[in-house]
């Protein structure tokens, strides 16, 4: 089928690529793509430098280098990409096709992926075949050939209609079509059938069909069948090259050999190798090899790629199979392979380190060293329960030099377990050793600061922190960044924000000069982002999550991937871009999706759930949180804990479930500092706790919010917003028309369509004859304010509100933007597709409107979706049509 799809694409003019994974090769990242896209030499240095706090992980650097050619190539003309025994494929291939096949949606590309079932459990790949088949790829499943079926097969072959007895072949190959044709040409060959009258009827007993596999090795010289069996042991495809160093032969003694296996249908040109004609010819040729046999041919084959220098990742495939207990050559082999795809592919690191172990003797010098690197693999794939583990079994035997730095890498691995207080104890032991290296001393203080601000020990923190500050010589750099950074937070907690402000900026000075951990570089920019969206400074927020995004990509640190997006989806919602604010949060939590980042994943169906309810889909939203609640909390996400509960709580009121919403959010109104914080990072949440509490009859909650709100305010005269919002909430608690009314300059779109809304209802209670109109003008100028964002929830309750004062206003057209058509895009999207239509690639767009390329894949999804079509030049005729503008840059 494969073979059909491709000679059929390109006789339309698709262009074509194809590849396959192989049993031997699924240790290689990317091989079955690489390959396919006409790289199948590269190979991924591990690089030098490999950090104490986990090895920079270039999973997705390593995609994007492969999908940014792909994006170009496919934007010149269409083409078939078909990949063959995905079953065997590696981890970070998984992730490739997973980002790609989303990524590229738009673009004239076909992907045809196949894989064999019923060879054991691969949960990852069912996963992305499962995901795949829900955003609407076609799963095609091939069943064994029915009686009809195997009727017609066996009339092609024969050109005769099967008597029963030629029919009951079909259950000696299990229908299957390979085998089936394969002895029928076979059987027909000896003369086996016997044809009269149209008819095939069999004119001697059936064999089985292995048999017929193993007549036809048996037919083949004793020297061509040594060839195959060899050749086996090189993989279902394999280069002559490889054969001929094996077998100590050269190439042209060779072609005697390759021509008779050619002639007997065993093998056939694959590309610039050759490969077994049908898995089930390669597997019958290794069948013939008896298991000790084979295991010498494999270490043969092993040391054979060993000895040419370069990766080690080849041989490790056979080292697997053939290594045994104490195998000190074959484990210094599978110990280099692990350290070459640490970075590029650290599931396969995990899993050779770990293989490396099982096969080491007690007494192994090397045992720590293999350690060392499974715990750094495990770390980074998420696996942090075994990393810990490991990272302890091997502290009890490491050498004095290396302990240290092994405890220290526990204290991240804890850290980021969401076990800070264990962290902090790991490095607080590590700190009272005498004459450690300078550096471990530096990541086990910033480790120490972390775990102290994640515990909010601002107490023990600040006294050390202030102690590092003072004497900042005698400490390395790592150790004065994780000062500042508890010192910025104690400030904003103190609501001191300023001084937060200037020990962050200080802190990014330290780490632009780069002497700090990788892992500890974005949290500045990060933090800085939030302070600035806190105070409203949308732009600067902006910047330094743009800068963060940039050190992320540059430095490898996969793991904290998703976070800019989720940053910008917060940051959209502020400035009331509901659709972006969508578009990020999906952007984020599929980036999550495909790391396995679950802390990330609860953020983005958080934020999901905060734009449905907007939007007034209600179900949707109950939906996101529900899916947010089955998945573990983690520490991954900077404060993402805040924006869970204001989504639980919002989601429980907007059900009529008030006490809910406050049992959620109760350490929020008995917590001073969790008070401090809340307002802090989210002042809008001001004036809703404390209009929920009013409403619960909580007034000692209320007075909680308003008091906290006041004490933010009057510590920071030169951040006006806290005003603002001190104002919106004092007047919601004492049911002040003049408070509310100093609280309309808010910032925000949607707050100040509340604070319009607030207003409208406290006249609308108001006695006096101006009242009724003064309420009515209030609640227009929120109704006109919510529907300008899309709030579809809020702009029903305000109607509702003015019905009930005799006042039924027509539906403005926003509200009513209809769901499929142009006029359904939003601007974004129109944004966006002007600059495709213009001929911009995915990846240039993203550049020129400064997003990132998932976020604009998910805009161009939902635009594809609304105008029904499913091309780019399609998309690119429409512009030219409603909105020529954007094609010329207008």
């Amino acid at each position: 089928m494969l073979d059909i799809t491709a000679t059929a694409a390109a006789r339309a003019g698709l262009g074509v690529a194809q590849g396959a994974a192989d049993e031997l090769t699924q240790l290689i990242p990317l091989a079955p793509l690489t390959s396919a896209l006409g790289k199948s030499g590269r190979v991924f240095p591990a690089g030098g430098h490999m950090s104490l706090c986990g090895p920079a992980d270039q999973r997705l650097l390593l995609v994007e280098q492969l999908q940014g050619p792909l994006e170009q190539r496919v934007a010149q003309g269409p083409m078939l990409l078909a990949l063959d025994d995905l079953q065997w494929a590696d981890p970070i291939t998984l992730l490739a096709l997973r980002s790609m096949t989303r990524d590229l949606a738009s673009y004239p590309l076909v992907w045809m992926l196949s894989r064999t079932s019923g060879s054991g459990d691969c949960p990852r790949l069912d996963c992305l075949f499962d995901v795949l088949e829900r955003d609407g790829a076609i799963r095609i499943t091939l069943e064994a050939l029915d009686e009809q079926a195997v009727a017609d097969v066996v009339t092609d072959v024969l050109g005769a209609a099967p008597e029963p007895d030629v029919l009951a072949l079909a259950g000696i190959v299990d229908g299957n079509p390979f085998l089936l044709v394969d002895l029928l040409e076979k059987l027909k060959g000896e003369g086996v059938f016997q044809i009269a009258d149209g008819h095939a009827r069999m004119a001697a007993c059936l064999p089985h069909a292995q048999a017929v596999t193993q007549e036809r090795l048996g037919e083949l010289s004793a020297r061509t069948r040594y060839l195959l069996q060899c050749a086996g042991i090189l993989g279902r495809s394999f280069s002559v090259k490889d054969l001929a160093e094996m077998l100590g032969e050269s190439t042209n003694g060779l072609l005697p050999m390759l021509e008779e296996a050619m002639s007997a249908g065993i093998i056939e040109p694959a590309g610039e190798e050759l490969a077994f004609r049908h898995d089930l010819l390669w597997q019958a040729v290794i069948g013939t090899i008896p298991t000790p046999v084979r295991r010498s041919l494999h270490h043969d084959a092993a040391v054979m790629l060993l000895k040419r220098g370069g990766s080690a990742v080849p041989a490790a495939a056979h080292l697997i199979h053939s290594a045994g207990r104490g195998d000190t050559s074959a484990l210094l082999g599978l110990d280099q392979a692990a350290r070459e795809v640490l970075r590029s592919s650290p599931q396969t690191a995990a899993d050779l380190a770990l293989r490396a172990l099982e096969l080491s003797d007690s007494a192994d010098p090397g045992w720590f060293g293999r350690a060392a690197t499974a715990v750094d693999a495990l770390t980074v794939i998420g696996r942090l329960s075994e990393a810990a583990d490991l990272a302890r079994a091997a502290l009890g035997r490491a050498p004095p030099l290396h302990a240290p730095r092994l405890r220290c890498a526990l204290a991240h691995i804890l850290l980021l377990s969401g076990r800070p207080a264990d962290a902090v104890s790991e490095a607080e032991s590590l700190l009272a050793q005498q004459d450690i290296p300078e550096d471990l001393r530096g990541i086990a203080e910033w480790t120490m600061f972390w775990g102290l601000t994640c515990l909010n020990d601002f107490r023990k923190g600040r006294h050390r922190a202030e102690a590092v500050l003072a004497d900042r010589e005698r400490h390395a750099d790592a150790a004065v960044v994780g000062a500042l950074l508890l010192l910025a937070r104690f400030a904003m907690v103190d609501g001191r924000i300023a001084d937060s402000f200037a020990h962050l900026r200080e802190a990014l000075h330290i780490t632009d000069r780069g002497t700090v951990e990788a892992i500890q570089r974005p949290y500045t920019r990060l933090i800085l982002s939030l302070h600035y969206r806190a105070m409203r400074q949308f732009d600067a927020a902006d910047i330094a999550i743009r800068a963060a995004e940039e050190e992320i990509n540059d430095l490898g640190l996969t793991v904290l991937a998703a976070q800019p997006a989720l940053f910008r989806s917060v940051l959209n919602l502020g400035v009331g871009r509901l659709d972006d604010a969508a578009a990020e949060a999906q952007a984020g939590k599929m980036i999550a999706e495909e790391l396995g980042t679950h802390g990330f994943i609860r953020v983005g169906l958080s934020m999901l759930a905060v734009v449905a309810l907007r939007r007034g889909d209600l179900d949707a939203a109950v939906g996101h949180i529900e899916r947010c609640q089955s998945i573990p909390a983690a520490p991954e996400m900077l404060f993402g804990s805040v924006w869970e509960r204001w989504a639980m709580a919002a989601v429980a009121d907007a059900q009529g479930d008030p006490g809910r919403a406050i049992d959620i959010l109760h350490a929020i109104y008995t917590d001073e500092e969790e008070r401090r914080w809340t307002l802090l990072t989210t002042p809008l949440t001001a004036a809703w706790m404390t209009r929920l509490a009013v409403a619960a009859a909580n007034r000692p909650y209320a007075q909680a919010i308003v008091d906290t709100a006041e004490y933010l305010a009057r510590n920071n005269p030169d951040f006006p917003v806290f005003a603002i919002t001190f104002a919106h909430a004092r007047g919601i608690f004492h049911q002040d028309p003049d408070a509310l009314a100093s609280a309309a300059d808010q910032p925000e779109p949607w707050a100040r369509a509340l604070v319009a809304e607030d207003l409208g209802v406290l006249w609308a209670g108001a006695s006096g004859a101006d009242a009724a109109a003064k309420a009515v003008d209030s609640l227009d100028e929120a109704l006109d304010g919510y529907e300008r964002i899309g709030a579809l929830w809020d702009v029903a309750r305000v109607r509702a509100r003015l019905r009930a004062l005799g006042v039924r206003r027509r539906h403005w057209t926003q509200s009513q933007r209809p769901t499929f058509g142009w006029d359904s895009l939003t601007d974004t999207e129109r944004a966006v597709a002007g600059l495709i239509a213009r001929g911009m690639t995915n990846r240039q767009a993203a550049e020129r409107m400064f997003l990132s390329p998932h976020t604009v894949s998910t805009h161009l999804r939902h635009t594809f979706s609304k105008l029904d079509i499913a091309s780019r030049a399609e998309l690119a005729c429409i512009v030219a049509k409603e909105c020529p503008e954007l094609i010329k840059g207008a």
